[in-house]
C-alpha cells in the first residue's frame, strides 16, 4: 500500500512539474506573439486607412433592401446618408466605430483631423433622421436584425465613453436611432422562440453580446432584463444534451464561432460560480492545457465569402481572451494570439472584399491591448 501511495505521489509531482513547464512555454509563446501583434500607433495608422477609405465609398454596394415600388430604386447614399459606404450598412456602422475607437486610443493618429471631419459629416442630425425614417418603415422591420443593430449600439457606447466635444455632439445626433434600435431589441427578443446558431450575421448570441454590454454601460434595466431572460431561455439547457461541437467549426465562410459566441454571452449573463460548471459541460476541451485550435484558413482573399475566415480568426480571438479571464483558462490567450497573428498581417493592402470590414474585427480583437 505504501508503495502505491509513493508511486501516486511521484506521479502527482511529475504531472505538476510538467504542467508548470507547459505554463511557462505558453507564457513565452504569448509574449512572442504579443510583440508581433501589439496595436502600435504605426499599426493604428494603417488600420485607420481601411474604414477611412470606405465610409465615403458608395460602390460596390450590397443594399440588402426590400423594394416597395419603382421609387425604391435609389442610391445607397440617398437611402442611408449616414452609413452608405463600406459595401453594406453594418460595415459602414462598424467602420465609424473603428475610427472613433482609434481616435480615442491614439489622439496623435496621422489623419486625425480628416477623420474627425468625416465623422462630423456622417453623423449629423439630418442624416440620422433619414436613417431613422428607413428603420421605421414597416417593410424594414427586420433590416439588419440583429447584427447591424448590435454594431450601432457598439458605436453609441464608444461615443459615450469618448471624452471629447465631438463625441458628445455625435452621440446626441445618433440618439434617436440608438433609442429606436434599443426598442426594437426589447420588442423582438420575446418573440424569438429559437436562437440562430450560425457563424454569420444572424447569430443570436453575437447580437446579444454587444447589446448586453451596452445595456450594462448605460444601465438600461429593461434591455438588460430581456437579454438575460432570453439568453437563459435559449442556452442554459444546452449542456443537458451534449457538448458544443467545436470540431464542426468553421463552416466554409463563417466569421463568427457559434460555440464561442454562446459561451461569451453566458459568461456575461451567469454568475461566475454558475458559469464555470456550465462552460465545463458546454466546452470541456477548453479546460485542457494542451488544447489547440487551428486557425481559419483563407484560400482566396479576393472572394468576399472566403475572406470571412479572417474575421472568424479575430472574433474567436476576442472571445477566447474573454474566457481566459478564468484563471484555469489563461492558456486560451495563446490560441487567441495565434489567430490574430495569422490574419493581422493580411489586412492592409488587401482586396476591398476584406478591407471594407476587417479592420473593425482586428481592432476589437486587440481591444485588450488598448486598455492596458
Amino acid at each position: 500500500m505504501k508503495t502505491i501511495l509513493a508511486f501516486l505521489s511521484f506521479l502527482f509531482v511529475l504531472t505538476a512539474c510538467n504542467m508548470n513547464e507547459r505554463n511557462k512555454q505558453v507564457e513565452e509563446k504569448i509574449k512572442q506573439l504579443e510583440d508581433s501583434t501589439q496595436l502600435s500607433l504605426e499599426q493604428a495608422n494603417l488600420l485607420a486607412r481601411l474604414p477611412m477609405d470606405c465610409i465615403g465609398q458608395q460602390y460596390p454596394n450590397k443594399p440588402s433592401m426590400v423594394l416597395e415600388s419603382d421609387s425604391s430604386f435609389t442610391t445607397p447614399q440617398q437611402e442611408h446618408p449616414a452609413f452608405y459606404g463600406c459595401f453594406d450598412w453594418h460595415s459602414a456602422v462598424h467602420g465609424h466605430w473603428s475610427l472613433v475607437k482609434l481616435l480615442k486610443s491614439f489622439p496623435d493618429l496621422e489623419h486625425a483631423p480628416s477623420i474627425r471631419y468625416q465623422l462630423a459629416q456622417s453623423i449629423t442630425k439630418e442624416n440620422i433622421a433619414e436613417e431613422l425614417k428607413y428603420f421605421e418603415k414597416k417593410i424594414n422591420k427586420s433590416y439588419e436584425r440583429t447584427y447591424g443593430w448590435a454594431w450601432l449600439l457598439k458605436l453609441d457606447l464608444e461615443l459615450l465613453t469618448w471624452e471629447d466635444t465631438l463625441g458628445v455632439a455625435l452621440r446626441a445626433n445618433l440618439k434617436p436611432l440608438t433609442d429606436h434600435i434599443v426598442q426594437k431589441y426589447i420588442e423582438f427578443l420575446p418573440k424569438l422562440q429559437y436562437p440562430e446558431r450560425v457563424g454569420k450575421h444572424s447569430n443570436t448570441a453575437f447580437g446579444l453580446n454587444f447589446a448586453f454590454d451596452y445595456a450594462m454601460a448605460v444601465d438600461n434595466v429593461e434591455l438588460k432584463k430581456v437579454i438575460m431572460e432570453r439568453a437563459r431561455y435559449f442556452y442554459l439547457d444546452d449542456v443537458k444534451t451534449s457538448a458544443c461541437p467545436l470540431g464542426w467549426e468553421p463552416s466554409g465562410s463563417d466569421f463568427l464561432s457559434p460555440c464561442l459566441e454562446e459561451a461569451a454571452l453566458m459568461q456575461r449573463i451567469l454568475p461566475k460560480e454558475e458559469f464555470r460548471p456550465w462552460l465545463k459541460a458546454f466546452l470541456p476541451e477548453l479546460f485542457k492545457k494542451d488544447f489547440e485550435w487551428e486557425t481559419g484558413i483563407v484560400s482566396d482573399r479576393t472572394d468576399g465569402q472566403l475572406v470571412h475566415l479572417d474575421g472568424l480568426n479575430f472574433s474567436r480571438a476576442w472571445n477566447l481572451q474573454k474566457l481566459a479571464k478564468l484563471n484555469e483558462l489563461k492558456h486560451l490567450n495563446l490560441i487567441a494570439r495565434e489567430h490574430i497573428a495569422y490574419s493581422l498581417p493580411n489586412l492592409v493592402g488587401d482586396d476591398y472584399m476584406g478591407g471594407h470590414w476587417l479592420a473593425s474585427f482586428a481592432i476589437y480583437a486587440l481591444e485588450g491591448d488598448l486598455e492596458k
